[in-house]
């Protein structure tokens, strides 16, 4: 099974994604997500340039081999651009182990651990009136846990927020939230921790007000807090009951978790600007998190999400990978077929894709009882058409930035 081809595809249809595609000289074809929001050309150009020239003529089935041989070999390790890159030629390459063997991925991984993943939506409204009819139009498309974002009072733009209607949720339009913006340049917005800290607590008030305790909600507060800040945010949030609160604080100083579960009983979930175990060591070892939020796309593949979640399965921590549409639906499907198969799966993010980009990606993926189901097609289930992919250049596109109310750059 030697590979006879390494092709780097970047296209946009509704936003970019740089997709890596592997032939073997049978025929057989493995795609892999390679997709960094706001950085696409550099991870596309590290793939073309560096590693697909040393694919050619390796044996497809090496899939470890090949993971430290890119890892190792490169010298200058760990970081998004060579994770990535390394997440999508694994990807790839489990993509075609599994083409061969005539098996739906999960069943290389040891099988299904559940029926199907159970995945959470993004529910968002300005004011608590546009929040609610958000969260019914989630549940009238089928989920049981939605993550929970709102305005807050004196900001004009809130990171999580939709700016288009609760109405749009399903109808192939933009989903619910979409923050890379088609430009020259990144727009900036602004931010008020005391505000925000004031706000949350009576948002969540209301929503268990109105649809009850059984409904799974969650929160992101976007690294944007100090771990002080955290603490108190979930402290505050503890008579919510939430599934977890994420990225409360900037993780890079992991010790500063410690004050945060000094505080709070409210879960805790990290990780989705990580991108190797290393970033996880005290994280877990510590168990000072509940649920690792890297996904299959940024975290150096299956092989790379698989060894974190092993190493976080002895510390009872559970996965909860991102999945924004960012991840492109070979990313995704990558993330549920791990999921299904982890034992120590915990819940699986999922915003749903325009039809622009389902019809150039073709994915499979099930959705029902708010959980999702890989398809027993053999491999990812992915039917990706690059003369469609073809029609949608790249067009730049970058992530906001924020500052304070005082004009100091914070994080957004």
């Amino acid at each position: 099974m030697r590979i006879e081809r390494a092709d780097v595809i970047v296209t946009s249809p509704g936003r970019n994604f740089v997709t890596l595609k592997i032939t073997t000289a049978d025929g057989v074809v493995g795609f892999g997500d390679a997709t960094l929001n706001g950085r696409e050309l550099s991870v596309a150009s590290y793939l073309r340039d560096h590693v697909a020239p040393l694919l050619v003529g390796r044996d497809a089935h090496r899939i470890e081999d090949t993971w430290q041989y890119l890892y190792r070999g490169g010298y200058w390790r760990r970081g998004p651009v060579t994770m990535a890159a390394i997440a999508a030629v694994d990807t790839a390459l489990w993509d075609i182990k599994a083409k061969v063997a005539g098996l739906p991925l999960y069943q290389l991984l040891g099988g299904e651990s559940r029926e199907r993943c159970l995945v959470y939506g993004h529910a968002s409204g300005r004011d608590l009136p546009e929040l609610f009819e958000s969260v019914r139009a989630h549940q009238e498309l089928g989920f049981r846990a939605i993550r929970i974002q709102t305005g807050v009072p004196g900001l004009p733009s809130v990171y999580g927020v939709a700016s288009s209607s609760a109405a749009s949720v399903g109808s192939g339009g933009r989903y619910d939230y979409e923050p890379a913006r088609r430009a020259a340049r990144p727009t900036e917005e602004t931010w008020d921790t005391r505000a925000y800290l004031r706000h949350v607590p009576t948002v969540f008030e209301a929503v268990r007000s109105e649809f009850g305790p059984e409904l799974v909600l969650l929160h992101d507060a976007h690294h944007r807090l100090t771990p002080i800040q955290a603490a108190k945010l979930g402290k505050s949030l503890e008579p919510y009951d939430l599934f977890w609160l994420e990225d409360v604080t900037p993780a890079e100083n992991q010790e500063a978790l410690r004050l945060v579960r000094q505080h709070t009983t409210t879960p805790l979930a990290i990780g989705e600007v990580f991108n190797t175990i290393w970033d996880y060591q005290s994280l877990i070892q510590e168990q000072l998190i509940d649920y690792v939020r890297s996904p299959v796309t940024h975290a150096g593949g299956i092989t790379g999400v698989r060894r974190i979640m092993d190493f976080a399965a002895l510390y009872q921590v559970k996965s909860g990978m991102h999945g924004p549409t960012d991840v492109s639906p070979i990313g995704m499907s990558a993330s549920v077929h791990l999921g299904l198969a982890l034992h120590n799966f915990g819940i699986q993010e999922y915003m749903l894709h325009s039809e622009q980009t389902n019809e150039v990606f073709g994915p499979t993926l099930e959705f029902a009882d708010g959980g999702l189901r890989p398809s027993e097609e053999p491999g990812l289930g992915i039917h990706f058409d690059e003369e469609l992919a073809a029609k949608h250049p790249y067009e730049p596109a970058y992530l906001p930035t924020n500052r304070l109310l005082d004009g100091t750059v914070h994080d957004w």
